[in-house]
C-alpha cells in the first residue's frame, strides 16, 4: 500500500509540473517571436514556476536537507540546489529589473520528474509474483470425515487426513499414496516432463496435477509445510533481499556537488572582493557556475537511455524490467540454463522408429489414440504426419506401469516398456538398437504382436532448433554455460551433449535449485534462464534472472528480464542490448559531467578577459544544449548495430 501511495503522488508530482510547464512553453515561444511584452514573461515564468517548486520540489528539497545533515551529497542535492539557486536569484532578479531564470528551475524538475516516474514504472517486475504462486494452490480438498468423503476449504485439512483426488484434480497438499495408481504431471514443481507413476508407498506433492486414476493419500505436509509454501517463501525472501541499484549520478554527485558549491562561492569572493566587481556581477557569475553545473542532463542520462534502450530491445524480442539488470549483467561470468522448457521443446516427440516404420507406427498410434499421456500423443502426432490411417482396437486395456494392449484386425498387440514383455525374445539386431538408444537417454517402448516383437519407438525431448547456436555465441562472449535441472543425469547429460553445454547439475528439486545457483555465485555473478514454477527461487536468487515469454506466469514475474518467445538466440540479444544500453548511459553521464566541467570556468570568467563570458542566461541555454546532447546520443541506441 505504501509503495502505491508513493507512486500515486510521484505521478501526481509529475502531471502538475507538466500542466505548469506548458505556459511556460507558451511564454517562451511569445517572447522570442515578439508576440509576448518581456514583462509579461517575467511575471508569466514567475507565476507559472512557483506552483512547480512548491509541488514537485518538497521532496528533493527534504532529501537533499536529509543528506547535508549526514554530510552528504546526492542527485537531489543537485536538483534542489539548482532549483532553488534559480528561483531565489531569479525572484531577486524579478523586483531588481534584472534577467530572471525561472523556467531553468521548472524545466529541471520537469525532466528529473519525467525520469523518476519512468523508472517507477520500470521497477514494478515482481509485485504480482507471490500471488501468482498462490493462486495454483488446490482451493479444497475431498477428505475422508465419518467414513464419507466431503469438500472441505484446504486450511481445514490436517496433518493425517485422508484425501481422495480423482482424474483432472489438483493434490491438495504434500502426502503419501495409501489406495490407487495413477499418473501424476509434476512438471511445475519438478521440471520433469513426462507424468511420473505414482503407486502406494509413494509421495505427492500438493498443487501437481492428477492425470488418470484416482489415488487416496494420507497428508504429511499442510500449510506452510508443503513445497509450495516453500517456494513462495523462498520467493518472498529473495526478492526482498534483492539489493537495488546503484544510482552512478549519486557516486558522481557526491563529490561534483561540494565542489561546484565551492567553486561558485569562491568565484563569487574572487570577483567581488579581490577584483573589486560590482555585488550584481559577482553574483552573476557565481550562479552563472550554479546554473551551467545544474542536473538536468546528469539527470537525464539514465533515464532516456533507459528509455530507448528498453524500447529497442522490445522491438527485438527482449523485455527488461527494472534498471538492476543493466549493471549486474556487465559481471555475469556464468549463464544457468533450467532444461525442460528452456532449451528444449518440453514435450516428448518420437526420433526413432526400428522396424517397419508404417506397420510399426500405425499399429502404435492405434493403441493410443484414445489416451492423454505425452508419450502417446507424441505417437500419434508422428503418425499423423505421416499420413497414416488409423485402425480400430477392441479389447484396449491400459497396463499401470507398464503399457497398452488391445485387438488390431484380429492380432493381439502391446506397447509399454520392458516389464510387458513377459519373457518374449529380443532379437540381437533389436537389442543392439535398443542399447545406443538408452545411451541416448531416449525413452524406448516395445511394439508387439501375436507375442513377436516387431519394432521399437524411441521417445525424447528434443532440444529447440536454435539452442546450439545460441550456447555457441554465448561461450563466444566468455560466458560459462551449465544446465540445472530436476530430470536424471542421463537425460540431462545426453542434451547437454548435442547443443555444447558445459556442466550439468541434473536431480534437482526447486529448493535445491536456488542453493545450487547460490554455489555458483561463489565463483562470479550469475545468469538463471528458466520458465516454470520450479523455476522461480533461482530466477528470484540468481543476480540477473530471465524467463523464457511462453514460462508461467510465476516465472516471468520473477525474473529481471523476459524473452517474449522462445527463441534462445533472444538470451545473446539480451546480454548485447544490455551491454550496450549500460554503455551508453555510462558514455552520458561522462559527457553530461565533461560537459559541466568545461563549462564551468567560463562561467566563472576565468577567461572574460578575452571576451568569453557566459553569463547565467547564456548558461541556461548551455544546460539546455547539454541535455539535447543527452538525449540524441541516448536515441543513437536506436541504430545500435546488434548481431
Amino acid at each position: 500500500v505504501e509503495k502505491t501511495r508513493k507512486s500515486l503522488s510521484l505521478l501526481q508530482r509529475f502531471w502538475i509540473t507538466s500542466i505548469f510547464t506548458v505556459p511556460l512553453v507558451i511564454l517562451m515561444i511569445g517572447m522570442s517571436t515578439g508576440g509576448i511584452s518581456h514583462q509579461v514573461m517575467r511575471w508569466g515564468t514567475f507565476l507559472a514556476t512557483t506552483p512547480i517548486m512548491l509541488v514537485a520540489g518538497g521532496p528533493y528539497i527534504q532529501s537533499a536537507w536529509a543528506s547535508f545533515k549526514k554530510h552528504n551529497a546526492n542527485m537531489d542535492t543537485l536538483v534542489a540546489l539548482g532549483t532553488l539557486v534559480a528561483y531565489f536569484y531569479s525572484l531577486v532578479a524579478l523586483f531588481a529589473g534584472l534577467p530572471v531564470y525561472f523556467e531553468s528551475a521548472a524545466f529541471i524538475f520537469f525532466f528529473v520528474l519525467l525520469g523518476a516516474v519512468f523508472e517507477e514504472k520500470m521497477r514494478k517486475n515482481t509485485s504480482q509474483a507471490v500471488e501468482k504462486l498462490l493462486d495454483l494452490q488446490a482451493k479444497t480438498a475431498e477428505v475422508l470425515r465419518d467414513d464419507s468423503y466431503v469438500q472441505i476449504p484446504l486450511d481445514q485439512v490436517h496433518v493425517g487426513d485422508l484425501i481422495r483426488v480423482r482424474p483432472g484434480e489438483k493434490i491438495a497438499v504434500d502426502g503419501v499414496v495409501v489406495e490407487g495408481v495413477s499418473s501424476i504431471d509434476e512438471s511445475m514443481v519438478t521440471g520433469e516432463s513426462l507424468p511420473v507413476d505414482k503407486t502406494v508407498g509413494d509421495t505427492v506433492i500438493g498443487s501437481t496435477i492428477n492425470n488418470s486414476g484416482t489415488l487416496v493419500f494420507r497428508a504429511e505436509k499442510v500449510g506452510s509445510e508443503t513445497v509450495l509454501a516453500q517456494i513462495v517463501d523462498f520467493v518472498k525472501k529473495a526478492q526482498t533481499s534483492r539489493a537495488p541499484i546503484q544510482d552512478l549520478t549519486d557516486k558522481i554527485s557526491g563529490i561534483f556537488v561540494p565542489a561546484v558549491v565551492i567553486l561558485a562561492i569562491l568565484t563569487f569572493w574572487v570577483w567581488f572582493v579581490l577584483l573589486g566587481a560590482s555585488f550584481v556581477t559577482s553574483l552573476l557569475y557565481g550562479v552563472a557556475v550554479l546554473i551551467i553545473a545544474c542536473p538536468c542532463a546528469l539527470g537525464l542520462a539514465t533515464p532516456t537511455a533507459l528509455m530507448v534502450g528498453t524500447g529497442r530491445s522490445a522491438k527485438m524480442g527482449v523485455l527488461l524490467k527494472n534498471g538492476t539488470v543493466l549493471q549486474e549483467i556487465q559481471k555475469v561470468q556464468t549463464i544457468v540454463f533450467d532444461k525442460t522448457g528452456t532449451l528444449t521443446e518440453g514435450k516428448p516427440v518420437v526420433t526413432d522408429i526400428i522396424g517397419d516404420e508404417v506397420e510399426v507406427l500405425g499399429l502404435a498410434a492405434s493403441l493410443e489414440e484414445a489416451s492423454q499421456h505425452p508419450l502417446a500423443q507424441a505417437i500419434v502426432k508422428r503418425a499423423t504426419e505421416a499420413g497414416l490411417e488409423l485402425q480400430p482396437v477392441e479389447n484396449f486395456q491400459a497396463l499401470h506401469g507398464k503399457g497398452v494392449s488391445g485387438q488390431i484386425a484380429g492380432k493381439q498387440v502391446l506397447l509399454g516398456n520392458a516389464k510387458m514383455l513377459d519373457g518374449m525374445d529380443i532379437s540381437s539386431a533389436y537389442q543392439e538398437k535398443l542399447e545406443e538408444l538408452e545411451k541416448e537417454a531416449k525413452t524406448v517402448v516395445y511394439l508387439a504382436v501375436d507375442n513377436e516383437i516387431k519394432g521399437l519407438l524411441a521417445l525424447q525431448d528434443i532440444p529447440k532448433d536454435n539452442a546450439k547456436l545460441a550456447i555457441s555465441q554465448l561461450k563466444k562472449r566468455g560466458l560459462k554455460t551449465v544446465m540445472l535441472t530436476g530430470d536424471n543425469a542421463g537425460v540431462a547429460r545426453a542434451i547437454a551433449d548435442q547443443i555444447g553445454i558445459e556442466e550439468v547439475i541434473a536431480g534437482v528439486l526447486p529448493e535445491e535449485k536456488a542453493h545450487e545457483i547460490h554455489q555458483l555465485q561463489q565463483a562470479g555473478k550469475v545468469t538463471f534462464i528458466g520458465d516454470g514454477i520450479n523455476d522461480a527461487p533461482a530466477l528470484s536468487v540468481a543476480d540477473v534472472g530471465i524467463a523464457m515469454g511462453a514460462g508461467t506466469d510465476i516465472a516471468i514475474e520473477s525474473a529481471d528480464l523476459v524473452l517474449t518467445t522462445n527463441n534462445l538466440l533472444g538470451v545473446v540479444r539480451a546480454f548485447d542490448m544490455s551491454k550496450k544500453t549500460f554503455n551508453r548511459i555510462l558514455l552520458n553521464l561522462f559527457w553530461a559531467f565533461i560537459y559541466n566541467v568545461a563549462g564551468i570556468p567560463i562561467a566563472a570568467g576565468v577567461f572574460s578577459g578575452v571576451g568569453l563570458v557566459l553569463n547565467p542566461e547564456l548558461a541556461g541555454l548551455a544546460m539546455a544544449f547539454s541535455s539535447v546532447s543527452v538525449l540524441i546520443s541516448s536515441l543513437m541506441l536506436n541504430v545500435t548495430k546488434i548481431d
